[in-house]
């Protein structure tokens, strides 16, 4: 199955920890960093962290599913902020962004 080299998504899992209030640092166009988790693990994640480090959320678990390994298969993504909102929207759709693909460091198709 052929993935997407470029689209949106939400993040989750932003208000455990202190993770909500690096929200309110974020505006729309703010670059970000995605960051799969350690190869090995049950279901691996890609986290979306600020530039500095923090972690800001996980990507959801269909997106995960295929962009994790192909990460770990050394794959590159860049994200930025499309829209950051605040207490009153939903957690798991407060912060949108946009994912690029490098599809030239790694196949986007399973190997």
């Amino acid at each position: 199955m052929k993935h997407p080299s470029t689209f949106r998504t939400t993040v989750h899992g932003t208000v455990f920890g202190h993770r909500s209030s690096h929200l309110e640092e974020l505006t729309a166009g703010d670059r970000l960093l995605l960051i799969p988790d350690p190869p090995g693990g049950d279901d691996p994640a890609v986290w979306v962290h600020l530039p500095e480090g923090d972690p800001v959320g996980h990507l959801p678990p269909e997106i995960n599913a295929w962009l994790a390994p192909w990460m770990m298969r050394g794959g590159a993504a860049t994200a930025r902020a499309v829209r950051v909102s605040g207490t009153d929207v939903p957690s798991w759709k407060r912060l949108l962004i946009e994912v690029s693909c490098n599809d030239r460091a790694a196949e986007l198709d399973p190997a």
